[in-house]
């Protein structure tokens, strides 16, 4: 059999049910982006971190924990954040962490894994997620705006952020909080759709029977896995029960295919191009596929 055979119906299926998994999320995302855009004050995320920049970054993973987001929604909702005086680094930590640091995706794994080490399986999903965002968000810590976000986004970002306290009639101001939430939404939404039919694309396309092969070794099986997570772009609150069904890969590789999973996809890829350079984006995902890679890889040694 050849290794891709494209089919319009599987195309159509596969395109369909990612979207429509995807833009509940990101229509979410948008419409929180709008309301912390007219009614958070400047510099008021500020107050509420720790002076201490690793303190901060560390509390700045965790905040999923309290303001859950799926990947999709999550780019919108930053993107406002870091023109409300949130740092970069806690941008970033929340961004990738978030996906995974929720209580809707811990609940989400717990089931899928039941009878598969669901305890063990969703403990270590969390613990490595939250320490991957750490790190990288501790990487990027120097960077400044202009660096990172792409010029139109940084302009945007770093002029005085007035907006939110001009006040007014409460009607008024819900009527901006939507013309922002509409204006992110179809922002993001070309990106998102130009990812999905990609994803679709390879996702039904790519024979499967050409990666099996591939789980007898953890080293190929971990990376493998990571590979077919972007291709499949697999929304973190759905993606536990089809990890749960690879069988034949090692624990360590579902691990990996659950971690980067909801950091680095084909439609994130667009997704963070809409808001960062692409340079940084790239540079964000080899250095989160490797880094992920060799901490799942590593913990064979318990014997997953």
């Amino acid at each position: 059999m050849s290794f891709f055979r494209f089919s319009l119906p599987d195309f159509a299926f596969a395109f369909l049910s990612i979207l429509l998994e995807g833009v509940p999320f990101l229509l979410l995302g948008a419409l929180l982006s709008g309301v912390i855009e007219e009614f958070l004050p400047a510099r008021t995320m500020l107050r509420f971190l720790p002076r201490n920049t690793f303190l901060g970054i560390a509390m700045s993973a965790g905040m999923g924990l309290i303001f859950p987001m799926c990947e999709c929604g999550v780019v919108p909702v930053i993107r406002r954040l870091l023109s409300k005086g949130l740092p970069l680094s806690n941008a970033i930590a929340y961004m990738l962490a978030s996906p995974i640091v929720n209580p809707v995706v811990i609940l989400s794994t717990l089931a899928a894994f039941s009878g598969q080490s669901a305890i063990e399986m969703t403990g270590l999903r969390v613990g490595v997620g939250y320490l991957v965002a750490i790190i990288a968000a501790g990487a990027v810590h120097q960077l400044s705006i202009r660096t990172v976000l792409r010029d139109d986004v940084a302009a945007k970002v770093l002029q005085p952020a007035l907006e939110g306290e001009r006040g007014g009639p409460m009607l008024l101001r819900f009527g901006r909080a939507v013309r922002v939430s509409v204006s992110d939404f179809l922002d993001v939404m070309v990106y998102f759709v130009f990812g999905v039919a990609i994803s679709a694309c390879f996702s039904t396309g790519v024979n499967q029977e050409y990666i099996l092969p591939l789980a007898l070794n953890d080293w190929l099986a971990t990376f493998s896995l990571m590979g077919l997570a972007v291709i499949l772009s697999l929304c973190s609150t759905s993606d536990a029960f089809i990890a749960a069904t690879f069988t034949t890969f090692p624990m360590v590789a579902k691990l990996a295919f659950l971690v980067f999973g909801p950091m680095v996809d084909l439609k994130l890829l667009f997704i963070y191009s809409a808001v960062f350079k692409k340079r940084f984006v790239l540079g964000l995902a080899v250095g989160l596929f490797i880094l992920v890679g060799l901490i799942c890889v590593r913990l064979t040694v318990v014997h997953l």
